[in-house]
């Protein structure tokens, strides 16, 4: 059946927070074997890691009809490239060869339920170790799990690099993370891929989902971009209605501990309910026939799985990487789900064994392909597309969601007072964007921020600011505010 990517008019990305790929759909298809015979790479129900005292954690299915649930495994486990190598080879630094054995998630997460708890971070009460083997069933997920079934799944997705989110995410966006591998670095001087879109007369959107995206931030060329390439959710929804979508939009959920991003420990319902939603948009918007919609993750955040990263990745360029990594390890294997009425249902998609695996810049080559773009990095120059998995020639009608109710959760978040890392990270971001200071008297200093509202209106105002003194010539590039106001 013929690649049908040269039909396709619009991509649409959404990419959550920091689940794994046996976390979320481990268990989407029974006996590893998915529908007409196709391999599918799911859980046994056998696997297992050992913990402290030597004994075998096996991985289980999580009840969902217990209280709190939907906020498994309970507290934040560890992320970034130390506790990745943790969970991988069971020590920080990787062995040579780095040959991972998927062993050390138990201990780990042992270790990140002490330090949330010394560092009031939220702990659900009754946490242990053993809770990070806990994966969700299909039926916990409907949502994920009726679209990975209704289209297309790929079981073999992985997060570009083995650490935490800003480094992942600037894979997704422009191929490297220029050497960084944790999320102190949050901007970047390269051009993304909405820069390169610009350049070659292309439409781009990104949108936030009740406030500025972060992703504005990150890049120079995201930054002088016109407030006509950025909105929210609801502006994402009427241009779905309207048949207004661009070239390419990139979601991004609600960074907050009451919101809709999945981070553990929030509430993953949410997060459910955020990609019917995106479903249902794009689907009955009248460009839905030209769409593919992608749903990922941006990275495993400590959550267990159990396919050791590949080892063939090719370094994006000559950017020095921090602790001496050298950018020819992917990262941990994320969920993935392609989502197009010319997607077959039931389709597991992923590309031959031994060959550059699918990864986020993945994304960057479907674009580039369909729309005649040079590569950004040699990571993405590398990267298998997605254009294979379109191989209907006629647009399916069916609705594999029909009837499906994202699940709901009663009763209050845990996490609900707690100031989230993504918060901290975009009031960071903000507040390094150059304003006069004379444009800043009365607005709030970033240091006396305490809840989340209070973040929440440090960005909006701090953003509003610089985009107002932007607009006005008043703040030329590497013209900053203190970081304290």
């Amino acid at each position: 059946m013929a690649n049908q990517l040269s039909s396709i008019q619009h991509i649409v990305q959404v990419m959550l927070e920091n689940r794994s790929f046996d976390h979320m759909l481990g268990f989407l298809y029974e006996g590893k074997t998915g529908p007409n015979g196709v391999p599918f790479e799911g859980l046994t129900g056998t696997e297992s890691n050992l913990d402290a005292s030597g004994n075998p954690v096996t991985v289980y299915q999580i009840d969902v009809s217990q209280q709190n649930s939907y906020f498994m495994p309970g507290a934040d486990p560890g992320e970034g490239y130390a506790n990745t190598n943790s969970q991988l080879f069971g020590t920080g630094s990787p062995p040579d060869p780095a040959v991972a054995t998927n062993a050390g998630f138990v201990r780990n997460f042992a270790a990140a339920i002490t330090w949330d708890g010394q560092n009031n971070r939220t702990v659900l009460p009754g946490t242990v170790a053993s809770d990070i083997m806990g994966v969700f069933p299909p039926s916990a997920l409907p949502v994920l799990s009726g679209l990975a079934r209704g289209f297309a799944v790929c079981d073999h997705w992985f997060s570009s690099v083995p650490t935490e989110t800003f480094p992942n995410r600037a894979f997704a966006c422009a191929g490297t993370s220029q050497g960084h591998m944790n999320d102190s670095t949050s901007s970047y001087t390269v051009q993304s891929i909405f820069g390169l879109m610009t350049a070659r007369g292309l439409s781009w959107k990104i949108y936030g989902y009740d406030a500025e995206p972060l992703t504005r931030a990150n890049y120079p060329d995201t930054q002088s971009a016109p407030d006509s390439c950025f909105g929210e959710f609801t502006n994402f929804q009427a241009d779905c209605a309207a048949g207004t979508l661009a070239q390419y939009s990139f979601l991004e959920p609600s960074w907050g501990s009451t919101g809709n991003s999945q981070h553990p420990n929030y509430d993953v319902a949410l997060g459910e309910l955020l990609i019917q939603q995106i479903y249902e948009a794009v689907r009955n918007g009248p460009g839905w026939d030209q769409t593919l919609l992608v749903i990922t993750y941006d990275e495993h955040g400590g959550l267990y799985d159990h396919v050791a990263p590949p080892t063939n990745a090719v370094a994006p360029d000559t950017s020095v990487g921090e602790y001496g990594f050298d950018f020819t390890r992917f990262g941990v294997r994320v969920p993935a789900v392609l989502v197009s009425p010319l997607i077959a249902a039931g389709t597991i998609f992923n590309v031959a064994a031994g060959s550059t695996p699918i990864d986020h810049t993945s994304v960057l080559k479907t674009i580039e392909l369909r729309w005649g773009l040079p590569a950004l990095t040699k990571r993405d120059a590398a990267a298998p597309d997605l254009g294979d998995v379109l191989t209907l020639t006629t647009p399916r009608t069916d609705d594999p969601l029909a009837g499906v109710l994202a699940p709901t959760v009663p009763g209050a978040n845990p996490a609900a007072g707690e100031v989230s890392h993504l918060q901290q990270l975009q009031a960071q971001m903000v507040a390094d964007l150059p304003v006069p200071d004379e444009q800043l008297v009365g607005a709030p200093a970033l240091p006396n921020q305490v809840t989340p509202a209070d973040f929440d209106n440090y960005i909006a105002t701090r953003t509003s600011r610089w985009k107002a003194a932007r607009d006005a010539g008043e703040a030329p590039e590497g013209q900053a505010g203190s970081a304290a106001t």
